[in-house]
């Protein structure tokens, strides 16, 4: 009788011990903490950019609609670049708002990322999302990475190879993409098949960058959004008031890239598209909303809006643009600088 009394008790103890333990959170990579009041908590990566501000109160907001209302931003993670201008001169500032907005600032991306269930990499020095990727992935939770994907395309692709070996769900995109307007261009029913197309944005030179990673990239994220994936070769050249960037298609489509210089001419978004049925144009302000509704969507399904096939092709197109300024317009072929980078496997 005393041996199966004591026996019970042995098994009622590890019951509770694994019960108990059950509920603990895992700070094991790749193991997410399971959520049951349906609520997404979000974690910031580099507070550094304006964007985190704008983001947070869209997400956060009391009165916010479907898809924000079961979403929060609940974490931050200042980084900053000591080298990188932009990025020194303001991440404290930043990083006091979250603060004062009720965000939970932390001391490292590990930290960060056990935390909550989907990461946003807003290190406003692209040089960074690498090395930052590389702790981020390893958990495998999805991310947005913040324009630019990188500073270079090596570092672009090394991401992508990152992702896949990790199983990581991630994209990255230029609010442009998603903005009011630019998305009804290529309706099929107005529009037609696209056959061409041409972009411009503002374009500002940053330090550590290409030319146009990290201004331009809007634009020609726009250009991409239009005209889908498969340019192969590029010419650009610079000149006082542009730079001025050609793609051909393989399908012989041809997309155009201005990027405006500062002080040279009145700056903008647009996008000027030719269709089998009409020729349209749109030029309109940003909108970080609907850039949002999707980054939501894909932090619940797994499934981004745009592949990361497009958005390595897109630092192609930057990178063949750069190497053809700097060749005076010498064509680029944006697909063999990803293949001398090992191609995306």
């Amino acid at each position: 009788m005393v041996r199966r009394t004591w026996l019970l008790v042995c098994v009622a103890t590890a019951s509770l011990f694994t019960a108990a333990y059950a509920v603990l959170p895992s700070d094991e990579p790749n193991q997410q903490n399971q959520r049951t009041d349906g609520m997404l908590r979000i974690g910031l990566v580099g507070l550094d950019t304006s964007h985190v501000i704008a983001f947070t109160r869209i997400i956060n907001a009391p009165d916010a609609p479907e898809p924000f209302r079961r979403a929060r931003v609940v974490a931050g993670y200042p980084g900053g670049s000591k080298t990188f201008p932009p990025s020194y001169t303001r991440v404290e500032r930043f990083t006091n708002q979250l603060r004062e907005m009720g965000i939970e600032i932390v001391d490292s991306i590990d930290e960060l990322v056990r935390r909550v269930d989907a990461v946003m990499l807003e290190s406003v020095d692209g040089n960074q999302h690498l090395a930052q990727a590389e702790v981020i992935f390893k958990y495998g939770k999805p991310v947005y990475i913040d324009k630019p994907l990188a500073a270079n395309l090596a570092d672009a692709v090394a991401i992508y190879k990152l992702g896949k070996r990790t199983g990581t769900p991630w994209f990255s995109a230029s609010s442009s993409r998603f903005s009011p307007g630019y998305p009804a261009l290529r309706d099929p029913n107005q529009t037609g098949r696209v056959l061409g197309c041409i972009t411009y944005s503002r374009s500002v030179p940053s330090p550590g960058h290409g030319e146009l990673f990290y201004y331009g990239i809007h634009g020609v994220d726009l250009l991409f959004a239009l005209m889908g994936r498969g340019c192969e070769e590029v010419t650009a050249v610079k000149t006082e008031y542009f730079h001025a960037v050609r793609g051909v298609w393989a399908d012989g489509r041809v997309g155009e890239y201005r990027g405006l210089l500062p002080g040279k001419t009145r700056a903008g978004v647009g996008a000027l598209v030719f269709g089998q049925k009409a020729i349209r144009y749109h030029n309109g302000p940003y909108d970080y909303r609907p850039l949002l509704t999707e980054v939501i969507r894909f932090f619940r399904t797994g499934k981004p809006p745009v592949a990361p096939e497009e958005c390595v092709e897109v630092m192609a197109f930057l990178e063949a643009a750069q190497r053809s300024m700097e060749k005076n317009g010498t064509p680029v072929r944006p697909q063999e600088l990803i293949r001398h980078l090992g191609g995306l496997r």
